[in-house]
């Protein structure tokens, strides 16, 4: 990925985990409306809404853009690191159990890690993600249930033919996968928590196959608008090898979207409309099961 150039001082801060001094930073006693983003990298991380004033020195927030920070322990086992999901780069510490505000959460964060976009010139702010990870009907069901996605379609996307039909992507003829075209508001969901869940659900290993659903048109494939978010989703991916949390290698296609079919009437809310369908109860309802274990404080009320 590219990053923005940084002078020496948030170099300090961001690449060699440095702090700064308390009550220096330009956004600790700052609460205009907008969105901050992460100055290495242009990642949306938190929103004004959830910044409060600690009276410590530093921007304070309760609570972060969904996936857009992760946690890890200092090396001296004492605080808990945060840093941007995207590009690593250091924020801050969290610290739990203060009593500041309901959620019982602080972000201490360097100001120097953080850019300011005021809400009158916030733009994009919602963004799309074309994902086929087997059966439509699956992948919609539970991206429909998550905080933050606005839309979810099912189509046809990845091959030649010009509005293909259900009964021609099914023919494996055509190189079209069955996908979802998902639409997220980037102030409430992270890209890289749609694809931590679209990777917890699917086994993006199996190469033109998903359970018992077989073919090119079931394969693992993510289609995305720009090559910026190209960057984005292949860096995320190449986290994911790094981490060897698949024992086997990940087949998952990552291109630039060429065209979106939405996919026949009946095959919209398919889960929705018919919760008794034996592949429903089979197939998707299992999957539905395992959202709410691993990502039940996203999902809507």
């Amino acid at each position: 990925m590219k990053y923005n150039q940084l002078t020496s001082e948030e170099k300090r801060i961001i690449e060699d985990k440095g702090t700064e001094m308390p009550g220096s930073g330009e956004y600790d006693d700052f609460f205009e409306s907008g969105i901050y983003t992460c100055r290495r990298c242009n990642a949306w991380l938190y929103r004004s809404a959830d910044k409060f004033s600690a009276h410590c020195g530093w921007p304070s927030f309760d609570q972060e853009i969904a996936g857009a920070v992760i946690r890890q322990t200092d090396a001296d086992g004492q605080r808990t690191e945060i840093l941007c999901a995207r590009c690593g780069g250091h924020l801050g510490h969290v610290f739990i159990g203060e009593k500041f505000t309901a959620r019982d959460t602080r972000h201490c964060v360097n100001s120097l890690s953080l850019r300011f976009i005021p809400e009158s010139e916030l733009k994009e702010k919602i963004q799309t993600i074309v994902l086929g990870g087997g059966c439509f009907w699956c992948l919609e069901a539970y991206f429909s249930q998550v905080q933050g996605i606005t839309l979810v379609i099912s189509g046809y996307a990845g091959g030649d033919i010009e509005n293909p039909t259900y009964e021609q992507v099914c023919s494996g003829k055509t190189g079209h996968a069955e996908v979802v075209k998902i639409e997220f508001d980037q102030t409430q969901i992270a890209l890289e928590m749609i694809l931590q869940i679209f990777f917890t659900l699917h086994d993006p290993t199996t190469r033109n196959r998903q359970g018992a659903d077989v073919g090119s048109q079931y394969r693992s494939i993510i289609l995305t608008k720009d090559d910026e978010q190209k960057d984005i989703v292949e860096n995320f991916v190449s986290k994911l090898i790094e981490s060897k949390l698949f024992f086997k290698p990940i087949v998952t296609e990552v291109k630039l979207l060429d065209k979106f079919y939405q996919a026949e009437d009946y095959h919209q809310e398919y889960f929705k409309n018919h919760p008794e369908a034996a592949y429903c109860q089979a197939v998707i309802s299992p999957k539905l099961a395992k959202l709410r274990q691993h990502f039940s404080l996203l999902l809507k009320p």
